[in-house]
């Protein structure tokens, strides 16, 4: 069966990186890449929605430099020398907005993953995440994504790290995509608990053991961090240990939306060299 992986480009160099992180990460694995490029007229999407009509001269002009550029990224892939018998590569050129676009060609194109950068052609140190990234991890709730900072090494990942509070329970079928690249690329994965208190209460002992359950047969470990804050203490974690990637459960109102909707997203550094796959809570 093969994989179908979408790659959302603005052909900014981040962008560029993802898709080579992409590739990489299902080498040696057939594997259908979508690389889509999404156009407007302007920088405010409703305006260009309302404005630019099929046909037009200015409608004409940013679909060519959309088809143009997407031509130019399946020439550099042949040009890199890297090429994989199993892998296939078909563009799309879309004039939308982004998010209505990606959910529109995972439903399609019924895709398994999202893989894209974490920082476009507007490039500025002063967020953590594009607020593309952003959005797409939180609103494109029917399909995983994985999101590449521009350092990331590119490398299968040896281990990853997934936070956890052990408060709620986790469903086998909303792992699978962590237990999936924990497998194919034997990696490790670190559970790693920032304590509240110095013991888990019952729930917390229950859920930690559903979690044993379903990581069966696969490498994991647990790791226990005393600190006041989530962020903080993934982000010495992950530098400490040289971790190769974090992954979160999306939950609605819970421990990854908040870390998205804090000021706080702005001060992490983890995501500076280290990819990460946000699944989704399936109850939502």
């Amino acid at each position: 069966m093969r994989h179908k992986i979408l790659l959302p480009t603005d052909f900014s160099e981040n962008a560029w990186h993802a898709i080579n992180y992409a590739t990489e990460l299902y080498k040696n694995e057939p594997t259908d890449f979508y690389i889509l490029n999404v156009f407007s007229a302007t920088g405010n999407v409703l305006e260009s929605l309302m404005n630019l009509e099929p046909g037009s001269e200015l409608y004409e002009t940013k679909k060519w430099d959309s088809e143009n550029g997407l031509a130019k990224v399946l020439e550099k892939l042949i040009l890199r020398g890297k090429s994989d018998s199993k892998h296939q590569f078909k563009t799309i050129s879309m004039f939308s907005n982004t998010i209505d676009a990606i959910k529109t060609v995972v439903e399609k194109k019924d895709i398994e993953m999202i893989v894209m950068g974490t920082k476009g052609e507007t490039h500025s140190r002063a967020t953590a995440f594009g607020s593309t990234a952003i959005y797409v991890m939180e609103k494109a709730r029917n399909c995983p994504v994985i999101v590449v900072p521009q350092k990331a090494k590119l490398a299968l990942p040896i281990e990853i790290v997934f936070p956890t509070s052990y408060r709620t329970h986790y469903k086998r079928r909303e792992l699978i995509y962590l237990t999936d690249i924990a497998k194919k690329c034997n990696a490790t994965i670190v559970i790693l608990h920032v304590a509240e208190a110095s013991e888990l209460d019952e729930n917390q002992k229950e859920n930690k053991q559903l979690l044993e359950e379903i990581l069966q047969g696969i490498n994991y470990k647990f790791h226990e961090l005393s600190h006041n804050s989530v962020i903080t203490a993934v982000n010495v974690f992950v530098e400490s240990r040289g971790s190769d990637m974090v992954a979160f459960i999306n939950k609605k109102h819970a421990f990854f939306g908040s870390i998205l909707s804090s000021p706080l997203v702005k001060e992490i550094s983890f995501h500076l060299n280290v990819p990460i796959l946000a699944m989704h809570d399936l109850r939502n």
